[in-house]
């Protein structure tokens, strides 16, 4: 039959969907070479599959992919732009396997840079670069082998076995089924470092050689995070191994594909940055999928909180392990507020609304598991989530297999539960507020922020108390309540919240204090000492502005200092190195030039959109910084590409931009090129 005949007759969505009846593909095993230069794959591909209903064609879904050679002699393999089509006479009952070699140029999903390949298959995107089904409902074993270079590291779900007679080859093996979207590899310079869980349990933990030193507070609580799940879920990890990768300009925080979470390298701390900005929640998170999302995955949209919402419900568990009962408390206030609002607003959602936000599924979904916690008890909760786990393990599940499970353990009537935490879109704000007054720090916490319209005179007495021995969010909440008030009155507080010595209480100081009294000017120096660097960023920032005659000294203590992973320090400082007169004017030439350097396609995007931020306040525009920003705006990730055209945009209102812009299609990329095309035209 042709192939384009073939494509028109199963064009239909029913059909598309109504497959896993027809046919369930048991096994994928593929060989893949990435090509670095041309930015496509080329591999061998074996799809074994059992037929349940006599049929003469049967699909997997592959974009734009080309067949090379066709190796099966049972039936026909062809392809159009979206699928490869198997056709013959498929009998019920029988087990056929596929083969062939193929081709695909993905326009998304796989992504090469210079240094590291990395996929990142979301949803239902796999079929970019490997033929796979886009349906989470069809569950497949995968075994990966990867061609990469020897002094690479290559890393792929399941577990690396023995190297065969190719070194460049490396063999992945999986035991059990899953989802398409979640099978993943990636290629790079990457060193790993490893641990074993309590129950035996493998754990790499990748990095670049160049974060060595990064590695212990990056990973910081990794193995106390998976032995803390094991234990609090009740099921065993339900893999072979378990890896981390921290990947360049990755699109998300981070993704659980299967035995391998990837996540952004702006995660990758050292000490200091760790008390800012750590990968604990993220690595407790993705680890959390690798039960709810992974191991038992949602049969549909509407069902999609029984992956978010579990897996934040259970990251917060493993903080409250790691940080204590009043942080896991704070978390969930802070959410609560936002659900409140959204839900004031009229913009409320309903958990199984299939189109929700993000907010909803994670965020609520975490609430309706802890309410629901503390309706039926802890026994009952954790013997329904472990019953329900090991019923349904490798399969796939609704809303009604989770609450079933509970109604199995539980005599309590969770009916009022389904109506207001599932089904209404309105937050029930008000059982939030009492379940959150459990906490003895939240209550004392409510009390201080009461007083936020309360006259100064009448509470001096108690922000003092609190800010004398502070809790970090307490204590924060007193000094955001001086802010405005008449300088004689407060400064004995501020004095009080610099002399606490908590980071974070002076770190609020830092960021609501935006007229620096001379009083206060040497106990605001001492917050360049502080081990944060968010701190460290806004103190030099407003010392440098409001004390100039000390401008040298601010800049000589911070020099060398990078900061996060985006450099805000460094690149903060070259700025202000630039415009200072007569500061290190020798060296003015080299700072301008790391400066403008960084908005370069060899840094990550989070260290080209700091960059340009800075270029474009100090207007320190040329042809290879605006050609940088034209590359910026085809980014893969929008979260950079977005404000880089906007920026893009704002310079050709300018004439002499304009003049250099409408040239620049001669020397950058084809696909930098045809965007500059496109908005020049315009």
């Amino acid at each position: 039959m042709n192939k384009f005949l073939i494509a028109f007759l199963f064009s239909g969505f029913t059909v598309f969907a109504q497959q896993t009846d027809v046919v369930d593909f048991l096994k994928i095993e593929a060989l893949i070479r990435p090509d670095v230069l041309e930015k496509k794959i080329a591999g061998r591909y074996l799809a074994t599959f059992e037929v349940l209903k006599e049929t003469d064609s049967i699909f997997l879904d592959a974009v734009n992919i080309i067949i090379d050679e066709i190796k099966s002699k049972e039936f026909k393999i062809s392809a159009d732009e979206k699928k490869v089509w198997f056709v013959g006479k498929f009998e019920k009952g029988n087990t056929y396997v596929a083969d062939f070699y193929y081709e695909m140029k993905p326009k998304q999903t796989l992504y090469f840079f210079e240094d590291q390949i990395w996929t990142q298959g979301q949803g239902k995107y796999t079929s970019h670069w490997l033929p796979s089904i886009d349906d989470i409902n069809d569950k497949i074993e995968f075994d990966l082998l990867l061609f990469a270079p020897t002094d690479k590291a290559a890393i792929a779900n399941g577990k690396l076995m023995n190297v065969g007679e190719i070194p460049e080859v490396r063999h992945f093996d999986m035991k059990e089924p899953m989802s398409s979207y979640l099978v993943a590899f990636a290629i790079g310079d990457f060193n790993k470092k490893d641990l074993v869980s309590n129950s035996g349990i493998p754990i790499e933990l990748y990095y670049k050689p160049s974060d060595s030193l990064k590695v212990e507070p990056t990973y910081r609580y990794s193995k106390q995070i998976f032995d803390f799940l094991e234990s609090e879920i009740g099921v065993p990890y339900p893999w072979q191994n378990y890896k981390q990768v921290p990947v360049r300009d990755f699109l998300y925080a981070g993704m659980e594909n299967t035995t391998a979470t990837f996540f952004s390298e702006a995660f990758v701390v050292d000490s200091i940055g760790f008390n800012d900005r750590n990968y604990v929640n993220v690595n407790a998170h993705e680890l959390a999928h690798q039960w709810f999302g992974d191991m038992v995955t949602e049969k549909a949209s509407e069902d999609h909180w029984l992956q978010e919402g579990f897996a934040t419900y259970y990251a917060l568990l493993a903080e409250k392990d790691i940080f204590g009962e009043d942080y896991y408390y704070w978390q969930f206030y802070q959410t609560a507020e936002q659900l409140k609002a959204m839900s004031d607003e009229g913009k409320g959602e309903s958990l199984l609304n299939p189109k929700a936000s993000s907010l909803t599924f994670y965020q609520k979904g975490a609430w309706a598991l802890h309410i629901l916690r503390e309706r039926i008890g802890d026994e009952a909760f954790k013997t329904a989530i472990k019953n329900y786990l090991e019923k349904y393990k490798f399969k796939n599940v609704s809303t009604d297999d989770f609450l079933n499970e509970v109604k199995v353990v539980s005599a309590i009537d969770i009916s009022d539960f389904e109506r207001e935490w599932l089904q209404q879109s309105a937050f029930k704000g008000e059982e939030a507020y009492q379940s959150l007054l459990k906490s003895e720090f939240i209550k004392k916490y409510f009390e201080i922020s009461a007083l936020r319209a309360t006259p100064l005179a009448d509470k001096k007495i108690q922000l003092k108390t609190v800010l004398t021995f502070p809790n970090d969010f307490i204590g924060q909440e007193a000094v955001y309540q001086l802010a405005g008030e008449p300088l004689s009155e407060i400064l004995p507080l501020y004095k009080s919240a610099f002399e606490s010595n908590n980071l974070y209480v002076r770190q609020a100081v830092a960021l609501s204090l935006q007229t620096i009294p001379k009083e206060l000017q040497k106990e605001y120096e001492s917050l360049l000492n502080d081990d944060s660097y968010v701190t460290l960023e806004s103190a030099l920032y407003q010392l440098w502005m409001q004390f100039p005659e000390k401008r040298t000294q601010y800049l000589n203590k911070t020099k060398g200092i990078e900061g996060f992973q985006n450099k805000n320090i460094r690149q903060l400082w070259l700025t202000l190195a630039l415009i200072t007169e007569d500061y290190e004017n020798s060296e003015k030439e080299n700072y301008l030039k790391e400066l403008k350097n960084y908005t370069s396609t060899d840094y990550s995007f989070e260290i080209r959109e700091k960059s340009f931020e800075y270029v474009n306040e100090l207007q320190l525009w040329d042809l290879e910084t605006l050609k940088n920003l034209a590359e910026a705006c085809v980014h893969p990730t929008w979260r950079f590409s977005k404000p880089s055209k906007e920026m893009l945009n704002e310079l050709l209102q300018n004439e002499k931009y304009y003049e250099q812009i409408k040239v620049l299609g001669r020397q950058v990329s084809e696909k930098a090129a045809n965007y500059l095309n496109s908005i020049i035209k315009e």
